[in-house]
């Protein structure tokens, strides 16, 4: 069963002036931020309302902000996995190696966009921060 749409993920040329820019200038919290084993940032996301977030990742200097993908709250992944499957789309098997620890799988649409499905478990960083949401 598909919850809702959970988050749009881009890639950012300048992450740590755009995670300013989300979390000062436009005022949404930090709800995480994931690293890469030298410290890097991986990822982090921003909190719009409970359940919906900006996913902000480093992407190349110099090149232009871009479009990543969109994630799709879904309370089953391997359930959704089979019923887009079903219906015809090109979609990966349901994995939980995710550093948010959230089970994932990836729908790749007709133009090539990726749509990402999660399932939050308890113990997933999203959940924990729509948990917290005040």
């Amino acid at each position: 069963d598909l919850v809702a749409m959970n988050h749009v993920a881009m890639q950012v040329p300048n992450f740590n002036e755009t995670l300013d820019y989300y979390t000062k200038t436009l005022g949404f919290p930090l709800a995480f931020l994931v690293k890469n084993d030298d410290g890097t940032p991986r990822l982090a996301y921003v909190q719009i309302s409970k359940s919906t977030f900006v996913e902000i990742q480093p992407g190349m200097p110099g090149a232009p902000a871009t479009y990543n993908h969109f994630g799709i709250h879904v309370q089953n992944v391997a359930a959704a996995v089979e019923m887009f499957k079903a219906r015809g789309a090109k979609v990966t098997p349901a994995s939980n190696t995710s550093p948010t620890k959230a089970l994932l799988s990836n729908i790749t649409d007709l133009n090539g966009l990726r749509i990402e499905l999660a399932q939050l478990p308890p113990e997933s960083l999203h959940y924990q921060a729509m948990d917290r949401w005040k």
